[in-house]
């Protein structure tokens, strides 16, 4: 979810990385990025069943998703 930036930048960015073949999101006010704890990108909020969030700041890699995604499946 983008924030911080104008609609033209995101928009720049996601054509010069190609990664547009999924839905942005761009939050304009940072309400979104407020409500999770994000300052700067990358960022991840794990939301549980309950409606816990964990918000990591940082890349977490490919087997951090993994690791966090099975430990949302199994609570």
């Amino acid at each position: 979810m983008a924030s911080r930036d104008d609609v033209d930048a995101i928009s720049g960015f996601v054509e010069t990385y190609q990664v547009g073949g999924f839905e942005h999101i761009i939050d304009e006010g940072g309400v979104i990025w407020e409500r999770y704890g994000v300052f700067s990108q990358p960022a991840f909020a794990f939301i549980n069943d309950d409606g816990t969030v964990e918000t990591k700041i940082g890349a977490v890699g490919r087997e951090g998703l993994i690791e966090a995604a099975e430990a949302l499946k199994a609570t």
